[in-house]
Order: structure tokens, then C-alpha cells, then sequence
């Protein structure tokens, strides 16, 4: 490998290194105060941001190996990483989809959604610019793995518009209910992203170019 290459790989290592620093942070704070604050929405997306924890390790893992020595597939670790994923993401979703359904059953509603407003604009600007990165890396790279890594930051990025936007309308406006509704949003989003885990995790082969590889 040369040395700009190497210095793409550096690069696409870092920012998975940063994507797991800040999803346990995140993940840590978000369930403090979703859980203090009795807001089911700002809770569910702490709780994904933890599995997306598990996720990074996994592309770091990869990313690491492949400044080693070529790639041609994903490792019993990433694959592994990747069922595990899925599976939480698939418990994830059910629990806020049961979460919500007691929510709006037994009338309950957040006490405040000031911390999901604040988290959920942080969470924007920082995805915004880990999804940029990576995507601009990915494509040096010509690396269908970290392109994919891409999307998937992409996807917290809408879900946290869907934490925002929820919790202002009910900070604001006191809108009833529509904090499980946001749940509702984000348990969606994890569905979808457990259902791209597991099939990742079934195709083990690396769709990328043979200098990345």
C-alpha cells in the first residue's frame, strides 16, 4: 500500500473510533435522562446508540485488519458482531413498539423533552459530519464496507431528527402521545437496521476494490 492510501485507511479509522467515542457517550446520557425524565423516545435512541457501539467496533475491526493485510471477507468477529447487532436491534424495536403501546394505555406522558432536544441537535451536526467523511473516504477507498458504515450514520442522522422533532413538539406545545409516537419512528428504524445486520451478516464476501482488499 502506499502512503496516501495508508493515510485513507488511517483516516476512515479514526472516524470509527470518534463514531464509537461519541454513540457511548451519547448512548449514556440519552438513557440517564430519557429514563429520568420518563421520555420513552430520547430513552430508545440512548439504547441504539449503544448497539451502534457494537456496530463501530465491528467496521474498526475490519478497517484494522485491512491496513494489515488484504480483505476479501468478514472475520468470525464482524460476523458475530453483526448477528448481535441485529438481534438487539430486533429487541430494541420490539420493546419500543410494547413501550409505546403502554405509553398510550396507561396515559403516561415525559415530564420534560428539553435533554431530546438538546441531544438530538448535537446528534445531527455530528452525524452530519461523520456521514460526509466517511462517505468521501469510502469512495477513495473505493470501499463498499465503509460506504455501507456510511449509510448506516446516515440512518442515526434520521433518527435524530425524529428524537427532535418529537421532543419539541412536546416541549413546545405538549402535544399528547406524541412522545411514543417518535418511539414508534425510531423502533422502526431499528428494525430496518437489524433486518441490513443480518443480511450482512450472511454474505461474509466484501464487495470492494483489490487495492482495499
Amino acid at each position: 500500500m502506499d502512503d496516501k492510501f495508508q493515510k485513507r485507511l488511517n483516516y476512515a479509522f479514526i472516524l470509527s473510533m470518534i463514531t464509537i467515542g461519541y454513540n457511548t457517550v451519547e448512548g449514556a446520557v440519552s438513557t440517564f435522562f430519557g429514563a429520568s425524565d420518563e421520555t420513552l423516545a430520547l430513552f430508545g435512541f440512548g439504547l441504539d446508540s449503544f448497539v451502534e457501539v457494537l456496530s463501530g467496533v465491528g467496521i474498526a475491526h475490519m478497517i484494522y485488519r485491512m491496513k494489515r493485510r488484504p480483505v476479501i471477507e468478514r472475520d468470525s468477529f464482524e460476523v458475530t458482531a453483526l448477528k448481535i447487532t441485529g438481534t438487539a436491534l430486533y429487541t430494541l424495536a420490539a420493546g419500543l413498539v410494547v413501550g409505546a403501546v403502554l405509553a398510550v394505555i396507561n396515559r403516561s406522558e415525559p415530564e420534560t423533552t428539553l435533554a431530546g432536544i438538546i441531544i438530538a441537535v448535537l446528534s445531527i451536526l455530528t452525524m452530519y459530519f461523520l456521514y460526509r467523511e466517511k462517505i468521501k473516504v469510502g469512495k477513495k477507498l473505493n470501499s463498499q464496507p465503509i460506504i455501507s458504515d456510511a449509510k448506516c450514520t446516515k440512518t442515526c442522522f434520521y433518527l435524530s431528527f425524529i428524537l427532535l422533532t418529537s421532543s419539541l413538539l412536546y416541549e413546545l406545545w405538549g402535544i399528547p402521545y406524541v412522545d411514543a409516537l417518535g418511539s414508534i419512528g425510531i423502533a422502526w428504524y431499528a428494525w430496518k437496521e437489524g433486518k441490513e445486520a443480518w443480511e450482512n451478516a450472511r454474505t461474509k464476501s466484501l464487495s470492494c476494490s483489490s487495492d482495499c482488499c
